[in-house]
């Protein structure tokens, strides 16, 4: 993606980690920040002010510029910026851009050619429109909060935010399905990626089950994925994660265990469809059997069965997985400014075109003047927008 340029204006984690991707494939991205910075910049630990780790995990291969766009030079900057950019990415609610001054009509005026990609909560044409959202709520609006309670548990958020990312991701997709159709008729377009919409998508393409069909079979949800007893299994020492799913992994699970013999005595046990109708009473009984082994002792059984299994690891142990540290996964950097880090690798491998981290994640405004400089600003102008308070410099550019 070398050469597309991107404008960054989202904050948080959806928008961020949706163009930090497109950033270590390629892309010139460019982040844009208030003076005060993106609220997460402030979630540590940190070794310095508005440099805490969630912050530098989505805002890799980029550079940064801190304008205020309440002010109307800072919105001229803003529109020079947007007449060399191929794609604008934002997720400040649409009617906020709209008051900047700088809604998809506005914009496209400057730069016909602009793909205009606005990650919102909800679609724009519903009574929702106007809401905030973040990942808490879309997690409960768009079931898996009730996923919990179907499996017989408390109602609960998955412990990390899914949403975001799987949202920022699905916008890359429209934005690359924009630039490739671009390249076709040579011009841009607005669009839209909605949270609420994108995750019902996701989580019914599971669980939306006898209610596909008009009148309703069931009341929706897969069966496995809901049993009460599909979690890790408890070992004699900690806890293994298996998934013995097609009959070939169930025989020779048994035989590797001396019970060759189950599939034949219980038919719960004896085919797909079977352990698929009685899926509480399979998980259940797996779970008593792997307690009578350790973890290592389950994980060989599991790679001699050639049963997909792996340890439960923790966010301490996960750093040592053989597997990943063979791979180079996990990797030491010299952060400028923040010294030694560790860093993760790109995943995604390209056989002719390996994508790879291009910078570091950024201070505040580091790299302001230089962007500036390069739309076309005089030194005089950058000194001035920088005298009125408009353009926000690190300590070191200022």
């Amino acid at each position: 993606m070398e050469g597309l340029r991107i404008l960054d204006l989202t904050t948080v984690l959806m928008g961020p980690y949706a163009t930090q991707i497109l950033g270590d494939f390629g892309a010139e991205v460019v982040k844009v920040e208030s003076p005060t910075g993106d609220v997460i910049r402030q979630i540590g630990p940190a070794r310095h002010k508005e440099m805490g780790p969630l912050f530098m995990n989505v805002n890799r291969s980029k550079r940064d510029i801190a304008l205020d766009l309440k002010q109307e030079d800072g919105r001229k900057a803003m529109l020079r910026l947007v007449e060399r950019t191929d794609v604008l990415v934002t997720n400040i609610r649409p009617k906020a851009m709209a008051r900047l001054g700088l809604s998809y009509e506005e914009l496209s005026a400057i730069n016909p050619r602009l793909i205009y990609a606005a990650l919102v909560g909800y679609g724009q044409t519903g009574p929702y429109a106007a809401r905030p959202a973040y990942d808490d709520l879309i997690q409960g609006g768009s079931c898996i909060s009730h996923s919990f309670t179907r499996a017989g548990k408390e109602p609960a958020y998955v412990p990390a935010a899914v949403a975001d990312r799987i949202v920022g991701i699905a916008a890359n997709n429209a934005i690359l399905a924009s630039v490739l159709e671009r390249e076709r008729s040579g011009k841009g377009q607005k669009i839209e990626i909605p949270m609420f919409e994108t995750m019902v998508s996701m989580i019914l393409g599971d669980h939306l089950g006898g209610l596909t069909f008009d009148p309703p079979m069931d009341a929706g949800g897969y069966s496995r994925h809901l049993s009460r007893d599909r979690r890790p299994y408890k070992t004699m020492d900690g806890y293994v994660c298996a998934l013995i799913y097609n009959d070939g992994h169930w025989q020779r699970f048994f035989d590797e265990i001396g019970r060759s013999d189950i599939p034949q005595s219980d038919g719960r046990f004896a085919s797909f469809a079977n352990r698929m109708a009685n899926i509480d009473f399979v998980y259940a009984s797996l779970g008593e059997i792997i307690l009578t082994k350790t973890t290592a002792e389950w994980l060989e059984v599991f790679r001699k069965a050639d049963v997909p299994a792996m340890p439960m690891h923790s966010f301490e142990s996960i750093i040592e997985d053989p597997h990943l540290v063979e791979t180079g996964f996990f990797q030491s950097v010299d952060h400028p400014s923040e010294g030694k880090l560790r860093q993760m690798a790109v995943p995604v491998s390209f056989s002719r075109t390996p994508a790879k981290v291009k910078r570091y994640a950024p201070r505040l405004g580091e790299h302001g003047p230089e962007i500036l400089s390069e739309a076309g600003f005089s030194d005089d102008e950058i000194a001035e927008l920088q005298r009125n308070g408009t353009l926000h410099c690190t300590k070191e550019d200022q």
